[in-house]
């Protein structure tokens, strides 16, 4: 990328919720598609975003298929990661979002799903990118979903009490 790089471009590192996956594990909250060596399925959904110049667009949500007796501890747990996105903005019904079908995710892979388990949605880093997409500006640097940026900080740089 640096052969398009231009002293009048800006970079931003948007927050991933993989950084409260491993917490998840630790706690002993299923992370399926961890378990199935698979991209987290990610949506477009309904809900608008508020504009920010030329770029508009919807929420993009990630999914992960939690077992119903521990989605407490999935909202509690993601909960104290409010700058990786923090707590679910939606839970259940993926209808309520806008997603006609589970099964086929608008990013990353379908999701594993076992009998018991609630879908429960993030936020996610892919809105701005899709965002992006939608405005079609002449030139745009982005990641592949679920490749992220890594750096030396650990999670629980992130984690608040």
């Amino acid at each position: 990328a640096r052969e398009f790089w231009s002293e009048d471009m800006v970079a931003f590192l948007i927050g991933c919720s993989f950084t409260f996956e491993h917490p998840l594990l630790a706690a002993g909250v299923p992370v399926r598609h961890i378990d199935a060596g698979r991209n987290v399925p990610m949506y477009r959904t309904n809900r608008a975003c508020r504009p920010a110049g030329e770029f508009r667009g919807e929420l993009v949500v990630s999914m992960r298929s939690i077992p119903a007796e521990q989605v407490a501890d999935a909202v509690r747990i993601s909960s104290r990661f409010p700058s990786v996105h923090g707590a679910p903005v939606h839970v259940g019904e993926p209808a309520g979002l806008g997603i006609a079908d589970l099964a086929q995710p608008d990013f990353g892979d379908p999701p594993v799903t076992r009998d018991g388990d609630v879908p429960v949605f993030w936020a996610c880093g892919v809105t701005p990118q899709a965002m992006v997409m939608a405005s079609a500006p002449p030139l745009a640097i982005t990641h592949s979903p679920g490749m992220m940026l890594i750096t030396d900080a650990p999670d629980s740089d992130y984690q608040v009490p």
